[in-house]
Parts: structure tokens; sequence; C-alpha cells
């Protein structure tokens, strides 16, 4: 039976090493894999899906308003797919996160999304919160604070190096511009 998965945490958890190693396994026993990620997080380059660990993975990649529904029944005619791996889930839309639930429903293809929960703000981003409202199943990808405790928040720093409390909700970045905290440093981080 086909169902929607969100893998979810914060930064530097893992999510993209544990979306290409998914994907690796089901590809090793015979099956076709379809991986999409954000157009506009180009960071390892356009379309592609790549771990701080060093692998990555060419990917087809989404657009903001972009009709997914579409996207998987055009992708699927093509071919079987066992699975939909769509990686960067947090940039979303709720729009298109109904459409991946209908593409579950109706085309019966299971979806694997995995991103980020909350912004540097503390503050769920649409599209995650449209998977944590409408998700068959929900996996946290755990990582820790510098104390050891899990981390749920995450900062983003300015160019002094301190934490940004007001922005754009998206900034692509990386380890130079994100720290994962648990909640009680990040609170000391912001001034709370």
């Amino acid at each position: 039976m086909a169902k929607l998965y969100f893998h979810f945490s914060t930064m530097n958890a893992g999510k993209s090493t544990l979306l290409l190693q998914a994907a690796h396994n089901y590809r090793e026993g015979g099956m076709a894999t379809y991986l999409i990620t954000a157009q506009f997080d180009n960071r390892a380059g356009e379309g592609r899906i790549a771990s701080r660990i060093g692998i990555g993975e060419t990917a087809d990649t989404f657009a903001p308003g972009e009709d997914l529904f579409a996207k998987l029944h055009a992708r699927l005619s093509q071919g079987p797919v066992a699975c939909v791996f769509i990686d960067e889930a947090q940039f979303l839309s709720k729009d298109q996160v109904w459409q991946l639930a209908r593409a579950v429903d109706d085309l019966k293809v299971p979806v694997m999304c995995y991103g980020l929960r909350v912004d540097f703000q503390g503050n769920l981003f649409p599209g995650s919160a449209a998977l944590l409202a409408w998700a068959d199943e929900m996996r946290e990808v755990r990582t820790i604070c510098h104390c050891g405790k899990k981390a749920t928040m995450v900062i983003r720093r300015g160019p002094d190096g301190r934490a940004l409390t007001a922005g754009e909700q998206v900034v692509i970045g990386g380890n130079e511009t994100y720290v994962s905290l648990c909640r009680k440093h990040w609170r000391e981080a912001v001034g709370d």
C-alpha cells in the first residue's frame, strides 16, 4: 500500500544521506526510483541531491507552483516507479503537498519526503506544516546540539556570527550559515 512519508529534522541531521541510501536500496533490488529536489536550491549543482559526507545523485527538480501530481503522472507514464523521493520538502507549497498526497492515493506510488520542520525563527515551513498534517507516516531524523541534547531548532548566523532573529524565511546555506541547537541553546542564542 502506497503512503506519504515525511522524514524531518533540523539542519545537519543526515536527511539527504538517508534519502540517497534508501533510493540506492530500491535500485539494488531492481526497482526504479524517481528523485526530485527544489529547483532553487542548487548548492550541490542544478538538479542534484548531495550529502555533506560526499555522496550525491542527479535528480529532477520542482519549481514553486509546479503541479506535482501532473509531474508524477507524466513520469509514471514512462514506466514503473517503486518510490518517489523528495529532498528539501520544506520548500513545497501546501498545494504541492496535497498533489503528492493525491499521487499516493490515486497513482498508488509511495512518496518519501525529507526536509526541515522549522525555520531559524522556530516557525514551521508551509510544506512541512502540510506534511505534518497529511503524511501517513512521520519519522524524526535526530541530530544533537553541542551540549549533547537532541537538536530541535536551528539558528541562522549573520556576517558577525551572531544569531539572526529576523529576515526572509528562506536563505539557502549550509554549515557556514546555520547551526542546529536544542531549544535551550536556541533561546540563549536568540536572546529569549
